[in-house]
């Protein structure tokens, strides 16, 4: 069980974890009870969760704690931000190694078939089912620095703007936080004036295929990155399908995906 569990959460993680997990005090005033489930144990079962794509029900017994409290562990750490705060802290030591490269990013969304929750809606793509969609801002090689969920019926254009107003400022190698890129390519799907007129007022150079110019037949020089961040995601099983009501449970989901694409980069740089 210890193989796995540092397997699953190596001490690095384990380290960046403990800086944004809130600190919890049990006490029994009748003393006696069962001793707390262990913080690295949970995680190492939630990690397992999200990549393997297995139920809380077929969670494994091996690393301790029994589902339920993987679970309730799971749901306050979701209500809690813990997950997004991770996700940030692994992003400020990736840009204070310089591995964040904001000269070029991309934006783009992909949709997921869901069951029931809110943020769902009719799928144009998949025949009108029920889904979510992920949106997503990724650098120009690929790490993911802004994440956000929707109904799979809400166009890509109406979530250019918030999921850019979503990058936090992230620590850069010298000078100042950053959290603009210089330039941010875009399909189709964003091909709106009052969205390159908004980006520009923001200092961001507009890249967005134009209709009737640039071939769908191309995914762009620079815009091939996202599509690979998204598949990228796919190795987080839980993802392929919807089966979380509560939203934010399946961002949750999300945000460790997200934050595990980011901690292998920090990990290999790091690790050289």
């Amino acid at each position: 069980m210890e193989g796995l569990v540092e397997r699953l959460v190596p001490d690095e993680l384990w380290e960046l974890f403990r800086r944004v997990v809130p600190e919890t005090v049990v006490r029994r005033p009748q003393g006696g009870g069962r001793r707390r489930a262990g913080d690295r144990e949970t995680l190492a079962a939630i990690v397992f969760v999200a990549t393997s794509g297995c139920t809380w029900r077929q969670l494994p017994p091996v690393f301790g704690p029994c589902w339920q409290t993987v679970y309730r562990r799971f749901a306050q750490w979701s209500r809690d931000r813990v997950w997004a705060r991770l996700h940030r802290v692994i992003l400020d030591e990736l840009g204070s190694l310089g591995e964040l490269d904001w000269s070029r990013c991309a934006i783009d969304s992909v949709s997921i078939r869901a069951t029931k929750g809110p943020l769902t809606g009719p799928n144009p793509t998949d025949r009108g089912k029920k889904g979510s969609k992920i949106h997503l801002i990724c650098d120009r090689n690929g790490l993911p620095i802004s994440v956000a969920l929707s109904g799979a019926n809400l166009h890509d254009s109406q979530a250019l703007e918030p999921l850019v107003q979503g990058i936090p400022p992230i620590r850069s190698r010298r000078g100042p936080s950053r959290r603009r890129p210089a330039k941010l390519h875009g399909d189709k799907g964003y091909e709106y004036d009052h969205l390159r007129k908004w980006l520009r007022a923001r200092g961001i150079v507009p890249r967005i295929a134009r209709r009737g110019v640039e071939s769908s037949a191309r995914l762009g020089r620079h815009r091939w990155v996202v599509e690979r961040t998204m598949s990228w995601l796919s190795g987080c099983r839980r993802l392929h399908r919807r089966y979380e009501r509560k939203p934010e449970h399946f961002m949750g989901f999300t945000a460790i995906a997200v934050m595990l694409i980011c901690f292998r980069r920090l990990d290999t740089v790091v690790g050289r």
